[in-house]
């Protein structure tokens, strides 16, 4: 299962994509019981609308003793700060991450 949360990226390779936060949010949940191989994250999604929200859900489930089974998540933003911050947010958090050419 390959699971893309991206407002304008193709992701040919992704199974499932979802282009706003919400949807990234209920993507995730819908998955949640089952193992992601990989998760495509950007960072911003155009106007106030990025990628904090999905992270905030990762990192509480994470907290709460139970992360999302991802194999990698791939963070392929063009936004050098927010990409960084998301890896290292769920760095912290022991998902295994990589920062990828946007």
């Amino acid at each position: 299962m390959i699971l893309g949360i991206d407002d304008l990226r193709p992701l040919p390779r992704a199974t499932r994509i979802a282009r706003t936060s919400l949807k990234g949010l209920q993507l995730l949940q819908e998955h949640r019981d089952g193992f992601i191989d990989e998760l495509w994250l950007d960072h911003d999604f155009g106007g106030d609308d990025n990628i904090m929200p999905v992270v905030t859900l990762m990192e509480e489930a994470a907290f709460g003793g139970q992360p999302f089974q991802i194999g990698t998540v791939f963070v392929h933003s063009a936004n050098p700060i927010g990409a960084e911050t998301v890896v290292r947010a769920l760095t912290r958090w022991s998902y295994h991450v990589r920062r990828v050419t946007a």
